[in-house]
Formats: structure tokens, sequence, C-alpha cells
């Protein structure tokens, strides 16, 4: 077989395919499907190996579109055997997260619903609310995502109040804990003045609550204080007292009547269109609503009960045995019922029954789960058809031949030329996507305190963010420019302002690739190049809309720079009038003391422990902040 053959898609290559075919076994394990440069395009399970990889080549009238997509791009077909079904899910969850295939990925991680962080990677672990889930470490722990970040948010409050937690992601003060220790809020971490041993179980029973295990977390405390009362330790006892107290109170929110409300039970349904689903999962915990979450999957991405068995999957694959429920009741059959239930089980070391209500009050609950999917999913339509209409009037008012997918927004903020800094804010489908937005530090040595030019600033951004794309690398086509390669370009200013982009644009030979257009911020009139009139809009018409949300955006994002930029230089300020401090040893000094006023407070002593400050320097802070009196 020569190389070049090698490389053809095996639909293309028949021969191949069967040869292929033919060395999978049937037994159960883990396929891996790879393109002609050998990156895996998706990773899947079976009972049986070789039926359900010929399925897909056989069957391709009735593959998702999504999967016939990656059919056609099919070189090469590996698998690893298991000895059971359940060590083949394991094993597909592990693969999958490791390699994370393009056509692996069914839950959409657009930031819509929070999450709770738990940073158990650090000796004494941080808790909070984060709408990205990037797992950068792997001991830290997510739960959610919550559909009700009001909710989420309130719980987290109250967790604060009732258990004694880290509040800082860094310490205020260096020798002395904060306002927080003081008024109980905090163990005194920052000093360690309590064990990471001590403090993680503290931090233990706080996971419980978020994994929806506040009843167990009760009775554990309830135990507590009745163990401290026999002991006479009755300071403690009224401490815990008031904890199961708030929990207590916590937990009332929300009743569902079911029968045996003592089981712990998931229950899960979907709701979708043509191009989306919304599914919902309902957290039921001694017959009381618990906790919500939220998943958005792509219809196409399988059939309901494939999308539930994959949304199931993803979820308790970072579950503790606790957190996994013994009932999870569902909307639609799952293909691989079986293998999930003694995944699960085994994992629990218990029987996890998973079931598909047909009557009565559980498949009541599925439907009320379902209803909740629902108005969710309407919800959302209506937020991306306005987007949409807010894209096709501004396609029209530009005349763009498609919608502006990827719109930049871009802004300049200083004072009279002092710390003076841009912003990049940028919408995808009408809608801010915070990750790819950025800061710059404006660099023109003509630009300094007195002497301010936004015309020059706005031209030195443009030519920082395009320069990857200029000359012979501009002329590709878009799979050359790439994916970041924006559809419109706002500059928020005037004629002035747009002209100075264009200059460089037409300088760097990309202007005929971009669509680039200036907003002005007094009667919000658009602007675009070679004319010298605004265009004919009404403020109240929905691309006008969206291009003011983007340029307020950008304001909003540069002026929060630059106000971070100018409190440091404020820090900095008194520092540089030191003979011999530079700006490292300025850096190394506010990293160790965390302000000038505690800088002041410090003895020549004190000082030295500071990497490099010796005696002689540490004696100059010293003298320059207590001046003797001659």
């Amino acid at each position: 077989m020569t190389v070049s053959s090698q490389k053809l898609s095996l639909l293309k290559n028949p021969d191949r395919l069967e040869e292929r075919l033919k060395e999978i076994p049937v037994e159960p394990g883990v396929y891996l499907m790879r393109d002609d440069r050998d990156r895996i395009l998706y990773i899947g399970k079976s009972k049986k190996l070789r039926s359900r990889v010929r399925s897909y080549f056989q069957n391709s009238q009735h593959l998702s579109h999504r999967i016939a997509t990656m059919i056609q791009q099919v070189c090469e077909i590996e698998f690893i055997v298991t000895d059971t079904e359940a060590e083949a899910l394991a094993l597909e969850a592990n693969l999958v997260k490791k390699h994370q295939p393009y056509f692996n990925v069914l839950l959409k991680d657009d930031k819509k619903y929070p999450y709770a962080c738990i940073t158990w990677s650090e000796e004494y672990p941080r808790i909070f609310i984060t709408r990205a889930r990037r797992k950068q470490k792997e001991k830290d722990k997510y739960y959610g995502p919550y559909v009700d970040a009001g909710n989420l948010r309130t719980t987290l409050d109250i967790v604060k109040r009732i258990f004694p937690l880290r509040q800082r992601p860094r310490p205020l003060f260096k020798e002395r804990p904060c306002l927080n220790y003081d008024l109980g809020r905090c163990p005194g971490v920052c000093q360690e003045l309590i064990s990471p041993e001590e403090y993680g179980q503290t931090v233990q029973k706080v996971a419980m609550i978020f994994a929806g295990r506040t009843g167990e977390l009760i009775d554990l405390l309830q135990s507590q204080m009745e163990t401290a009362a026999e002991a006479l330790n009755f300071e403690e006892a009224a401490c815990l007292r008031d904890r199961i107290s708030a929990l207590k109170a916590l937990t009332s929110q929300q009743k569902v009547s079911l029968p045996d409300d003592t089981v712990t039970r998931d229950a899960i349904a979907l709701a979708g269109d043509d191009r989306h689903c919304c599914i919902q999962l309902f957290q039921i915990r001694a017959g009381r609503l618990v906790g919500r979450l939220g998943f958005f999957a792509e219809a196409r991405s399988g059939t309901p009960g494939a999308i539930l068995q994959r949304v199931l999957e993803e979820h308790y694959a970072t579950a503790d045995p606790p957190e996994i429920p013994t009932e999870i009741l569902v909307q639609h059959e799952l293909p691989d019922k079986e293998i999930l239930a003694e995944a699960l089980s085994q994992r629990k070391g218990r029987k996890v029954a998973l079931i598909t209500p047909l009557r009565q009050s559980k498949a009541e609950l599925i439907e009320m789960v379902e209803r909740n999917a629902r108005y969710e999913l309407e919800r959302s339509q209506r937020n991306a058809d306005r987007n949409t209409r807010a894209m096709q009037d501004l396609a029209e008012i530009l005349d763009l031949p498609d919608l502006p997918k990827r719109i930049e927004g871009y802004d300049i903020s200083h004072i009279q030329g002092t710390n003076a800094v841009a912003s990049q804010v940028v919408f995808i489908d009408g809608v801010p996507a915070k990750q790819h937005y950025r800061h710059y530090k404006i660099k023109n040595p003509a630009i300094k305190i007195g002497h301010s030019d936004d015309f020059a600033s706005i031209a030195e951004v443009i030519r920082r963010r395009f320069r990857a794309y200029e000359g012979e690398r501009g002329r590709g086509g878009e799979g050359e420019r790439g994916k970041d390669f924006p559809d419109l370009v706002t500059i928020d200013g005037g004629k002035g302002q747009l002209s100075a982009a264009i200059a460089v644009l037409q300088e760097m030979d990309l202007l005929q690739h971009l669509r680039v257009i200036s907003l002005a911020k007094q009667q919000e009139e658009i602007f675009v190049p070679g004319d010298p009139f605004p265009l004919p809009t009404a403020p109240e018409q929905p691309g006008v809309q969206l291009l003011r949300r983007l340029r307020d955006e950008a304001h909003r994002f540069a002026v929060s720079f630059h106000r971070q930029q100018r409190m440091k230089r404020s820090r900095r300020s008194r520092l540089d009038d030191i003979s011999g401090l530079g700006f490292q040893r300025q850096k190394e000094l506010l990293a160790y003391f965390h302000s000038i006023d505690y800088i002041r407070e410090a003895s020549v002593e004190q000082l030295t422990q500071v990497p490099g400050i010796g005696l002689r320097l540490a004696e100059e802070i010293y003298d320059y902040f207590h001046p003797t009196n001659t």
C-alpha cells in the first residue's frame, strides 16, 4: 500500500476499509477514528467493536449530519479491547478528556450557565463562581452548571456565613489577619492559623452542599453537636446548632412531592428544535429539589436518548461515589443503558437504577423537567433571534454579503496622554466572547503626559492586531486567515479615527479583506471609508443598537484597564523618588508588603528580607519615609 493511498479517506478506499474492519474484534472496547494528519476525530465505545464501527460505513443515510461529515474524513481506525463494557465506558471518558476530539464535543461550554469551583489543587482551597469550566489542574472540582445563577450566588453567600472559609486569593497583610478573621468569616488562612488538614475538613462539608448532600451534612453536624454537648463544650455545640439551622433554612426552599422521599434521585429531560437541545437535570434529595443543572447540545449530535446518555456520562465522570444517586429518571431510553448503569453501580458500590418512567408521579416529574427545558430553550431562542435580527439589520446597513459573525470593537482610554491603553472586544453571533478580549498598552513614545493622540493610538493598535496577516499572508482564503479574522471592525470615534485605521490597513495591504467602520459617540453616527457623511440610520435600529453594545463594551473594557494601570502607577510614584530603587525592586517591595503604607511602617531589618534589597538600600528607603529633622 502506498503512502498516498493510505492517506485517502476509507470511504474512497473500500478495499482498505474492508481490511481494517475485519481486523476489529467482536469484543467490548474503545475505537479511535483518525484523519489524514493522524488527528483523532472521534472516540467511541461499544460492547461489540466490529459491529459498531461497521455501522458507520453501512448505514450512512441514517447518520446525523455531524457524524456523516466526520466519516468522510476518517483515514484510519484504531481500537483498544477491554474486559467489560463498564471498563470501555471509563476508558472512553478518560481518552475523550485527554484528547478532546472535535466530533466528541457534545455539550457547549458557551459560559451560559455558571459553575461552583473548589480549588482542591491549593493547600487552602478557594470556592468561587465561574462561567468558564477550564480545568487547569486535575484536583480542582466543578459543580454545575447551575441554571439559576442568582440562587447559586445566594447559596455561596450563605455558605460563607455559615462556615469560616478563605476569603482572598492573596493575603491582604503579611503579619496579621484581616477583618474577616475578627468577624469569624475566615479561620486565618493567610497567616496559617489553621492547619491545611483542619481547613480541608471544613471545605469537605461545603462540598457536600454543592453535591446535593445537604441532608447528610445536617446529620453529620447533628452528631457532632451532640458529642460537643456531652463533652460540656457548649460554645462549639451552639455554633454547630446555628449552622444546622442555617442549612435547614437553605434546603427548605422547594419541596418535590414524590413517594419514597428517602431515595436520592436525579431526573433528566430535554427539549429541542432542529438546531439545539436544552437539557435539564434536577437533583432531588429526600424529596427536595436541591439543584437544577442545565446543558446545551447540537440537535444533530444524535438521537434524544444518545444525547441524554452522553450528558449523563460527562456529568457523572467527575462525580464522587456519594454524589451518584441510586435512581436516575430519564425521559428517553438510552442506547447503552446497561453499560452506564453497571459503570455507575461499580463506582457507587451499590446498584444504580436507570428508569424511563411511563406513568404516575415519576412520569409527572419527567414532564416537569421537560417543561423547564422547553422554557429555557424558548428563552435562548428569543435571545438568539434578537441577535440574528440585529446582525441582519447591520448587514443591510453596511451592504455586507453575509451576516457579520465575528465583530471586533476598539477604543482608546487615557487622561491627557497618561497611561494610554486600548481595548479589543469581540462579539460572536452578536454575543460578547470575553475569552477573545485583549488589552494593549500604547507604546508610541510621542504619547505621554500632556500629549495625547487618539489617531496615532488607533493606528498602532490596528497594526499590532493585524500584523500577522500583513502582505502575502493576508491575501489568502479564509483558511489561511484563520478563525480569528473578523468580518467587521468597529472603531470608537469619528472620521479621524477611521481614517487612521484605514491608512494602516492600506499600508499593510489588508483593506480589501477587512470591512472597517467607526461609530461616533454623540449622535451614534456610522462612518464608512470613502464617504464624508454618516450612513442614514435610526438610533433604535437593531443593527445600530448592536454596534452601540459593542462600542460600550469596548469603552468599559478600555476604561477598566486604564484605571488599573493608573492605580499601579500611583502606587509606584513615591518609590520612583528613592535613589537606586528601580522598577524590578519596586515590584519586589510591593509584592512583599502589598502597599506603600506597609513599606513606610517597615523597619530596616524587615526591608532587607525583600529579595534584592540590601542593607544600604533598605536604610535609604527607611530614611526616605522617616526624614530626620535638622
